[in-house]
């Protein structure tokens, strides 16, 4: 975990203009009105040891705990919440805004803040599917959380 580096990366996040279009950056992803970044990914999901990854999961939200307390010194209070709710919205046929549309088909849950520039900084891990990476998210959008 390099905890510096994942705080750098979201410093300049919380700096960049959005892209225009949806395309990828240095760091991950990003279209119009977010950025996001892949700060960590795991090897397979099922480790070659034989283990299922749980060790894997806990230590990827392990470290989004870590940078969250320092983001809470930050910009105060965390917002936590599920996102199994706004995946079922999208699913019946609600128009739920990007990123958080996309979001909620991988990442169960995020912490999020409310930044002193208006913008939302958020930490997710990613769960595609069981047989691929975990990821460790950083999410930064002028988009509330639905």
């Amino acid at each position: 975990m390099d905890i510096v580096r994942d705080l750098a990366v979201i410093d300049r996040l919380c700096l960049r203009e959005f892209p225009e279009a949806y395309g990828r950056t240095d760091v991950g992803a990003g279209g119009p009105g977010y950025l996001i970044a892949e700060l960590r990914t795991s090897g397979d999901f099922y480790e070659d040891d034989g283990s299922d990854g749980e060790e894997t999961a806990a230590q990827f939200e392990a470290e989004r705990d870590a940078l969250g307390l320092l983001l809470a010194e930050r910009w105060g209070e965390t917002h936590a919440f599920g996102l199994g709710g706004v995946f079922l919205r999208s699913q019946e046929g609600e128009n739920i805004p990007e990123p958080w549309a996309t979001l909620a088909a991988h990442v169960p849950d995020v912490q999020a803040w409310h930044t002193d520039s208006g913008r939302w900084v958020a930490l997710g891990v990613s769960h595609w599917g069981a047989e691929l990476p975990l990821q460790l998210l950083a999410v930064v959008t002028e988009t509330e959380p639905p």
